[in-house]
């Protein structure tokens, strides 16, 4: 007997940030929110200069047909760090495809990071995850992103559905990386040796910074993941990080031990994990 699919109302959110320096303090100085998509209170667990703010979708979940959309804006001199408070999930859809789009804008001095918890994308799911940052002359930028294909805690499998994933870095208009895919669940893709070679998460660490270079590459290539892959690459103007296995656990803490090398050698601060994570 076929189980029915279970049925959601689809939502569709918008979240508008905009963060500016005041004095010597960065401030949350425009929160507008439509939908189901909310910012908590700005935290300061590392002084007034770094505001930490953390991005909440109270359904918990996306589903088929739902859209969501989350525009940064960091203004000159400020700096932001912006998580969320748990995985992401998304639910298996009948047809209608899920959206999410992050577009960040920073500006000159200004420097964003944006360190989400991992998307878990269950198998039927359409899923559509886009980001994209745009800095302006000497602005910097580290985000990161980790994908889980199926709930491989119960055993579930990606067989069915679709991922598709953009991003792009630009500074001053000018694309520094820009990269499209698209994974069909139970594809060859998935267990080919060329694409996930039979691995449930992947992820992706982008650090984009005037200054980064050989000595941020060697540094971070001397670290290695607990367990799976992964592998560094210098592109002019931004360093690269994948990795690729069978554990959001070890992509997030091997995508945090080159963060805190990343910081303090980019952005000339020391990494200062958001209290949430520890919760």
């Amino acid at each position: 007997m076929r189980v029915a699919e279970p049925i959601f109302a689809s939502w569709r959110a918008e979240l508008d940030l905009g963060f500016a320096r005041s004095g010597a303090k960065t401030v949350l100085a425009r929160r507008r929110h439509d939908g189901p998509l909310v910012v908590q209170k700005p935290l300061y667990p590392e002084g007034e200069s770094v505001c930490h703010a953390i991005v909440v979708h109270p359904p918990g979940g996306i589903a088929g047909g739902d859209e969501l959309s989350i525009a940064i804006g960091v203004d000159a001199g400020a700096q932001a760090l912006l998580t969320t408070p748990g995985a992401g999930k998304w639910y298996r859809s009948s047809g209608a495809r899920a959206r999410q789009t992050v577009t960040m804008e920073i500006a000159e001095g200004a420097t964003l990071e944006w360190l989400p918890q991992e998307s878990i994308v269950f198998d039927g799911a359409q899923a559509s995850l886009s980001i994209e940052a745009r800095l302006a002359g000497d602005a910097g930028y580290i985000g990161w992103d980790i994908v889980c294909l199926g709930r491989t805690g119960s055993g579930e499998r990606f067989t069915r559905g679709e991922c598709r994933f953009s991003a792009s870095i630009l500074r001053d208009g000018r694309p520094l990386w820009l990269e499209r895919g698209c994974i069909a669940g139970g594809s060859a893709l998935m267990a080919s040796a060329a694409g996930l070679a039979g691995q449930p998460v992947f992820g992706t660490l982008a650090a984009a910074f005037p200054a980064v270079g050989r000595a941020e590459l060697e540094a971070c290539r001397v670290v290695s993941p607990e367990e799976g892959r992964g592998a560094t690459t210098l592109l002019p103007g931004v360093l690269l990080a994948r990795y690729l296995g069978a554990s959001t656990e070890s992509a997030r803490r091997w995508f945090t031990a080159l963060w805190r090398i990343l910081r303090p050698a980019c952005a000339g601060r020391e990494a200062v994990e958001p209290r949430i994570w520890r919760t």
